[in-house]
């Protein structure tokens, strides 16, 4: 518990409401939290994640506090954020792992709240209404929740139609996996094994005491989380973050020196950056955002992998304008999908996403994969990636693959990654993903 309140709580909870309003209206929460000052960031951080990751809850609570709808959207995101931090202990799904929750005495977030309440015309005159929902809710705790604790959106937190996807896709581990995404996802690096071996950075760690896991071939999982500038040689490249689900890429590939590889929707660039780490390859990198392509560039020659085998181009993945007719001997296409896999890290997707959205992305899936299997050289390897946990954007995009393509030879691969929670393991070390690999037939042409 936060004994001590921060003087600037209240200027957080206001940041934090603003950022819940704008996600409700289809903005992204990482695109808003840009804005945030960085003295602010990480308890708005904190508070916004936790408010999207059981709005839900807040939204049902608040229907059943208010008379008619809210006066505004401001004063609504208020009252759902103020409600957000004061079910914290009844939303706590692993009482042995705290880290990144909220918690706040009762009186506190009330007080702090109305505070925040005043810092802007649309919601100062309604600090009253503010006041008397919240201190209903601790006055009729029990009841409200005897009310609302049967729906299914408000026990799990989501959209009744994930819900029902997640139901129907996996009908024995569907409670585990909702519950799952619920829990903030671990700091995990990927070791430049460039700079530094896994074993090296791993001592490293245990001489400064700060507590780990390795898992996979490259990645560690940090015990806690610290910021950036704290993780020893971050500043020089010698690690990056990245979920160690994303890091399986990599192994996946048979990489070799002076192998041509594309990547596509390539953005960030951390499954760019893995390879390179792995192989003295040619890479090609194209993604259809120019402003995420340059992060490409940033985290590459943050890492001393940039070069002059490294080409990027601002493409779009289901078009060739940007090749130069020369096939590829790899080609990943980690595609475009709704990123239902990845919510424990970005809460905001299941409020952004609609059910209509599968559809089009597997669609546009199918359109990238009918492109980019064009580029690739007979007997070249094809890796389809998607951070996604629907079976439309994985499982039924791979038979897709294998049925429409006459030359694609399915290869090993892990497929569906779920990111469960179980007693042993209550925090996963991966997040959802799907990978397919596929070998392009001999004696075929491009």
């Amino acid at each position: 518990m936060n004994t001590v309140v921060s003087p600037t709580l209240s200027v957080a909870i206001f940041a934090a409401a603003q950022a819940v309003k704008s996600v409700l209206a289809g903005q992204s929460l990482t695109e808003v939290l840009t804005t945030v000052p960085k003295e602010q960031k990480a308890v708005v951080q904190s508070i916004s994640f936790y408010s999207m990751r059981h709005l839900m809850s807040a939204q049902a609570l608040a229907q059943q506090l208010l008379s008619k709808k809210a006066p505004n959207t401001l004063v609504h995101a208020l009252l759902l954020v103020g409600l957000s931090l004061l079910i914290v202990p009844r939303k706590r799904i692993h009482e042995d792992f705290t880290q990144g929750i909220p918690f706040y005495q009762d009186f506190t977030i009330v007080d702090e709240t109305l505070k925040a309440a005043q810092r802007h015309k649309k919601s100062a005159s309604f600090k009253g209404l503010l006041n008397a929902c919240l201190r209903r809710y601790l006055r009729e705790q029990d009841k409200l929740w005897e009310i609302i604790g049967q729906q299914e959106t408000v026990q799990f937190d989501y959209p009744q139609w994930w819900i029902d996807l997640i139901k129907k896709s996996y009908p024995q581990e569907w409670k585990a996996i909702l519950r799952t995404a619920n829990i903030p996802g671990p700091l995990t690096l990927r070791v430049n094994r460039r700079k530094i071996t896994r074993e090296a950075y791993s001592a490293e760690l245990n001489r400064l005491a700060i507590a780990h896991q390795c898992v996979g071939e490259d990645a560690i999982i940090l015990e806690k989380a610290v910021p950036v500038d704290q993780i020893p040689f971050f500043q020089q490249g010698y690690c990056a973050v990245q979920d160690a689900g994303a890091q399986i890429a990599a192994s996946l590939l048979p990489l070799r020196d002076g192998l041509r590889v594309l990547d596509a929707c390539a953005a960030p660039g951390g499954k760019t950056a893995a390879v390179l780490e792995r192989a003295n390859i040619d890479m090609t990198a194209i993604d259809i955002e120019e402003k995420r392509l340059a992060r490409v560039a940033e985290n590459l020659k943050h890492l001393g992998l940039y070069s002059d085998k490294v080409s990027l181009y601002t493409a779009d993945a289901t078009t060739q304008s940007w090749w130069n007719g020369e096939p590829f001997d790899i080609v990943m296409a980690d595609v475009p999908c709704t990123a239902s896999g990845i919510v424990r890290r970005h809460p905001d997707i299941k409020w952004l996403r609609k059910e209509s959205d599968i559809a089009k992305t597997a669609r546009l899936q199918r359109e990238i994969v009918r492109n980019l299997w064009s580029v690739l050289k007979p007997g070249g390897y094809f890796l389809y990636i998607t951070c996604s946990v629907f079976p439309q954007e994985g499982q039924e995009q791979a038979t897709f693959i294998e049925k429409y393509f006459s030359d694609a030879i399915r290869l090993e691969a892990p497929g569906q990654l779920l990111p469960l929670a179980t007693d042993q393991q209550p925090r996963p070390w991966h997040d959802g993903f799907f990978y397919a690999l596929f070998r392009k037939a001999e004696g075929t042409h491009v």
